[in-house]
């Protein structure tokens, strides 16, 4: 395999990177990982079939450029911006924490000055395709700690075209004077850019649209990979890196409205060669590297775990977000992902990480995000306790002074959902409070009147707040499914007479309220299928009493989490 063709090698590198996402999907496990191990079956350092390493790499270019365009295409600098400074501020602190304290592990370990930097490089990115599919999985990608970890990961995004200018520099011959290296690979940056920003921005946008106008896919999907590549390769000609100048080029056209189309054309051709990235960077793993030296691999994965946990959750709770999702930040990033490896590779392409290096830095990336789903599940619940260390908020004056807040409903998460219900509640003139852990959230209910408490409502002397023993309703409205069924707990221990309806992301979590005798939860995706099945019917002339039975039954035996199924046909038609 070494000497054959580029077409077997490209062959066989999809076949073992198939075989190994199948793998890791079985095991619910991210398909990065079937691609590391798929690369380790073929590499150099495993008996079998060994594929040109040379070759998958030159091959896997073109996935680091089409990853990162895409990624790039998907950094909304808006959602940046609504994020707040804190998230922006605090996770680039956090990256620049943990580039010193992986600097600082790697030259104890006697690496050199441009390995250690490596280091703490890799051991502060986390990725973000990795929590969010266990954030998915367990309904809390809207939960607070979800959109602010969202917010992070795409800071650690950016801050790689620092990261990779400066180490790029800084592995060039001249790079002994560190702070003219530094200085000389930045001002590289700045004029790359400068130039690609004042143009790209006027003519990417533009020819994109003119593009689209044609309405022919094929032409589209070429101008989009030639646009990746083509700024890739401007990239290099100014001496930084294929990565770099494909993730500017993206951010380039992520304002623009085509951005979705964008990334839905390039999205195939992107995950086929990322898929042989990968590959490469498990062709490079020396499995009996690890097995001699795994004392130092806890070491990286201490690094990215305990470290970047306890640090991140420390620069959250510094940017005043409430100790619990501090905690369930902090929980979330502990893991390396994607762009960790991007680093790692770029670091032995320059000669500058060793062998053993880089086994060392990949193999705690790689155990981590294995890691990740099992710890997040064990370790959320532990994290959530911090809420007994939260101090006691303070409820707002009820609208009529003196008065019992008898018979009134209680609103738990006062959000895009939250608010619509409070709106109506307005209109009537009926009762309610409002328990919400964003500040800003809360000060704005409390400047229209409504009385508001400041934290999380899973906390129990947040919600003895509210007073719950005379609510007449309680609405769980917050995304986050872990925090719902403590409400619910609670709420039923208080006033078990008590109407509560809860918000729910999935049909397990339906069913764990059923069985807790909570008859009203509403599941968005179930609630929009069955208003467009409405609609649908409401064309085809079925009367409005009709609609409404088989909606009814639909609510009952639909389960969208399970594919195949919906519902029996009628017994006619059997």
């Amino acid at each position: 395999m070494e000497n054959a063709p580029l077409f077997a090698n490209l062959v066989v590198a999809i076949l073992v990177a198939l075989a190994g996402a199948l793998v890791a999907s079985r095991l619910r496990q991210s398909v990065i990982l079937g691609y590391i191990v798929g690369g380790m079956v073929i590499s150099p350092f495993t008996p079998g079939i060994v594929g040109d390493v040379r070759t998958i790499e030159q091959l896997a270019d073109l996935g680091v450029a089409l990853l990162m365009f895409s990624i790039g295409v998907e950094v909304s600098l808006g959602d940046l911006r609504r994020a707040g400074r804190a998230a922006v501020l605090g996770s680039a602190a956090q990256v620049a924490v943990m580039v010193f304290i992986g600097y600082v592990v790697g030259r104890a370990l006697g690496w050199k000055v441009q390995e250690a930097l490596f280091l703490g490089a890799v051991v502060s990115i986390s990725s973000g395709v990795t929590f969010m599919k266990t954030l998915r999985d367990r309904g809390e990608q809207d939960a607070k700690h979800g959109r602010v970890s969202i917010a992070w990961s795409s800071v650690q995004d950016l801050s790689t075209i620092v990261m990779v200018a400066a180490l790029s520099a800084l592995a060039s011959p001249s790079g002994s004077n560190v702070g003219l290296g530094l200085l000389t690979a930045l001002g590289k940056a700045a004029v790359f850019l400068a130039l690609t920003g004042f143009v790209g921005s006027r003519l990417l946008s533009w020819a994109f649209e003119r593009i689209a106008a044609l309405r022919s896919r094929e032409l589209f999907i070429i101008v989009t990979a030639a646009v990746a590549l083509g700024m890739a390769y401007l990239a290099s000609l100014f001496g930084l890196s294929l990565a770099l100048g494909a993730f500017v080029a993206g951010l380039i056209v992520s304002e623009s409205d085509l951005s979705h189309h964008i990334v839905g054309e390039i999205t195939p051709l992107r995950d086929v060669f990322a898929a042989l990235f990968f590959v490469s960077v498990g062709m490079l793993l020396d499995p009996v590297y690890l097995v001699h030296h795994l004392p130092l691999v806890l070491v990286a994965l201490a690094l990215i775990v305990v470290g970047k946990g306890l640090v991140s959750t420390g620069l959250a709770a510094l940017a005043r977000y409430p100790l619990p999702v501090a905690g369930m930040i902090g929980l979330t990033l502990a893991q390396s992902g994607e762009f960790s490896f991007v680093l790692a590779r770029l670091g032995t392409s320059l000669s500058v990480i060793s062998e053993g290096g880089f086994n060392l830095m990949l193999a705690g990336s790689v155990v981590s995000m294995a890691l990740f789903p099992l710890m997040y599940s064990g370790l959320s619940p532990v994290v959530r306790r911090l809420e007994k260390l939260a101090p006691t908020p303070e409820l707002a004056e009820l609208p009529e002074a003196g008065e019992p807040a008898r018979l009134h409903a209680v609103i738990c998460g006062y959000g895009r959902v939250g608010q619509v219900i409070g709106a109506a509640l307005l209109r009537r003139g009926f009762r309610f409070v409002v328990i919400e852990e964003d500040a800003d959230i809360v000060r704005r209910a409390r400047d229209q009147g409504i009385p508001a408490i400041l934290g999380s409502a899973s906390n129990p002397a947040v919600l003895e707040k509210a007073d719950l023993a005379h609510a007449r309703v309680l609405v769980v409205a917050t995304p986050d499914a872990v925090a719902n069924r403590l409400i619910v707990d609670y709420g039923q221990s208080i006033n078990p007479r008590m109407e509560i309806v809860v918000r729910t992301h999935s049909w397990e979590e339906r069913e764990y309220m059923y069985r807790k005798g909570i008859t009203q939860t509403v599941m968005g995706e179930l609630e929009l299928a069955l208003e467009m099945t409405r609609y649908t019917l409401h064309r085809f002339g079925v009367s409005g009493g009709e609609i409404q039975a088989i909606l009814q039954g639909l609510r009952s035996d639909v389960d969208l989490d399970r594919p195949g199924m919906i519902i029996e046909p009628p017994e006619e038609e059997r």
